[in-house]
């Protein structure tokens, strides 16, 4: 195989890699906010429900729920499953297990939040819908970036589970060009992709980080 028919290939595996890292984002930010909700809601059944859910996709591994959610419509519905679900299956189980991790981590920042800035909100004649998107959410959003940067850090290289799918992400390709060409030569290359996107991970949550900052 030439140089340039392997840069192709890694880079058709890189796109497929960044389409995962974006969806599951996409999805799974404001799926975790429904689900913290429920997790702290009043409602005894609710909440218990989250708490399970949370539990649940926090305690068995990623590679299972992949492969749970990719067979589940065929066992369990009797639903004929198709080559192209299988990219569909990925997002859902990613964006389902990640939202339960940012579910946490939004409940942390919540929940740090003093209640004198409630108080101030009802003062000020703010309902309870207002005050949290106004007031409390813009300052959780500021003090769980951290956070939110580990566990997107931790999606970049998790994204390598999809080949339990069968669908080809970069290290995947990697994985197949260096069998067929017996190299290393396309894993080194993947390396450095997953190295340079976590870098430009990092650079892009710290930058906001520094805009959100108050002390500038």
């Amino acid at each position: 195989m030439d140089f340039g028919m392997m840069v192709a290939q890694l880079g058709e595996g890189m796109v497929v890699t960044a389409e995962i890292f974006f969806l599951t984002l996409l999805f799974s930010l404001p799926l975790g906010l429904v689900i913290c909700f429920g997790r702290m809601s009043g409602h005894f059944l609710l909440r218990t429900l989250s708490k399970i859910y949370i539990s649940v996709m926090r305690g068995t591994p990623l590679m299972l729920q992949l492969i749970v959610v990719y067979f589940s419509p065929y066992y369990v519905f009797g639903i004929k499953i198709s080559a192209a679900y299988r990219f569909t299956a990925v997002i859902l189980a990613f964006a389902l297990n990640y939202a339960a991790y940012f579910a946490e981590i939004y409940r942390g920042g919540i929940e740090s939040m003093p209640v004198g800035q409630y108080e101030a909100a009802q003062v000020l004649g703010y309902n309870r819908t207002q005050t949290f998107f106004r007031i409390i959410l813009p300052q959780v959003v500021k003090r769980i970036l951290p956070s939110v940067t580990n566990e997107t850090i931790t999606l970049v290289k998790d994204t390598s589970l999809a080949f339990v799918l069968a669908v080809v992400e970069m290290f995947t390709a990697a994985k197949q060009i260096a069998a067929k060409e017996t190299t290393i030569l396309p894993l080194m290359a993947a390396g450095v992709f997953y190295y340079l996107f976590n870098l430009a991970v990092a650079a892009f949550m710290e930058y906001l980080e520094k805009k959100m900052s108050y002390y500038r």
